[in-house]
């Protein structure tokens, strides 16, 4: 995956499924988000975040507070190890169950848990793969490198 990634023009990673204007708004606006991800990160920060209606996201939880302060203060090239998302999250002893959140992630990527390491600085683990994870963090620091440049 990585070196079909790197090595491809951005046009090549950027092509969309025929019929996407037939697609629902919330599934308009995740395809809209994923593709700036990939392919220009710098503009994820404008795009309007993704409906979810998922039930973990809706009720009132300790997970639901991770997740949504994941998705608000862990910006784009950034780690946070699981201690340092529990205090942010308003529990810091709670590192145990901010690993449990990122599991029950129903919505990888875009609600960014592969940004969560563990404080040693190892990746730790992913629902997608050491590789897959590993790979996006190398993604978003290279992305992250070239927008300071």
């Amino acid at each position: 995956l990585s070196l079909c990634l790197s090595r491809a023009e951005p046009s090549a990673l950027c092509e969309v499924c025929e019929g996407a204007e037939e697609m629902p708004e919330p599934l308009q606006q995740c395809t809209a988000w994923l593709r700036a991800y990939f392919c220009e990160p710098g503009s994820t920060g404008s795009l309007p975040v993704p409906a979810f209606h998922h039930p973990l996201l809706q009720r009132d939880s300790f997970t639901r507070q991770v997740l949504w302060t994941l998705l608000n203060d862990v910006k784009f090239g950034e780690a946070v190890s699981y201690k340092q998302l529990a205090d942010l999250a308003g529990n810091s002893r709670a590192a145990r169950a901010v690993g449990g959140a990122m599991r029950s992630n129903p919505i990888p990527i875009i609600i960014p848990c592969h940004r969560v390491i563990r404080s040693s600085g190892d990746s730790g683990n992913y629902g997608g793969g050491q590789l897959m994870k590993e790979w996006l963090l190398s993604h978003e620091k290279l992305q992250k490198e070239k927008l300071a440049r």
